[in-house]
């Protein structure tokens, strides 16, 4: 999985006038936990935009000057009206120790439903994986290939290679609905095989 590099400066003051100085001098206050006890420091609001703000999936780099940390984000906790980050929690990881993350899902092939005219709809956007550090995936694939019109495509059918989807094997992760276009097609067709062909003999 990719990683990025938070650099930040631990903090010793964690009360309320503290943090709230950090917010407003732009900075994020965080705690990393995992460890033998929680770190706290803060880092600059703009060096988390390719962490929160995309769809993908990243471990982190936690650059405090003398100490770095290898974690991932735990919690996060924005402001409901500006959608600022207010705070935010990682997870200290373990290279021994499995860890429980959401990866983004990855449409791959063609399935025959939808070149007939059917809708694919993605019911899960990100699945729940749990591994080693060093085997977190940055997606799980999903192919589509074998779905035909009303197919499913469940996560029992997902290639898992050293990670662990963390589902019960009736989770859906994308399926073929028939359209609208498809439905009208098969209705009309049906219609025009019961009619009585023009000119016979009744």
């Amino acid at each position: 999985m990719k990683s990025i590099t938070i650099k930040g400066s631990e903090r010793e003051s964690v009360g309320k006038v503290a943090t709230k100085a950090l917010r407003n001098a732009g900075a994020v206050p965080c705690v990393l936990y995992g460890g033998d006890n929680p770190v706290h420091f803060s880092a600059d609001e703009k060096a988390f935009k390719n962490l929160v703000y995309t769809p993908n999936a990243h471990t982190v780099v936690i650059d405090l000057g003398e100490k770095t940390f290898n974690a991932v984000l735990q919690d996060i906790q924005v402001h409901p009206v500006s959608d600022r980050i207010l705070h935010i929690d990682f997870f200290q990881l373990n290279e021994s120790k499995e860890i429980t993350m959401e990866v983004p899902v990855k449409i791959v092939g063609t399935s025959p439903g939808v070149l007939l005219g059917g809708d694919l709809r993605l019911n899960q956007r990100r699945l729940k994986v749990k591994a080693l550090p060093k085997n977190l995936p940055d997606y799980v694939e999903a192919n589509i290939s074998e779905l035909q019109m009303g197919n499913k495509l469940y996560v029992t059918k997902v290639v898992t290679n050293n990670f662990k989807l963390m589902h019960p094997d009736n989770t859906v992760i994308c399926q073929v609905k028939i359209s609208r276009a498809a439905m009208k097609a098969a209705q009309e067709a049906a219609k025009a095989a019961k009619a009585p062909a023009k000119g016979k003999k009744k």
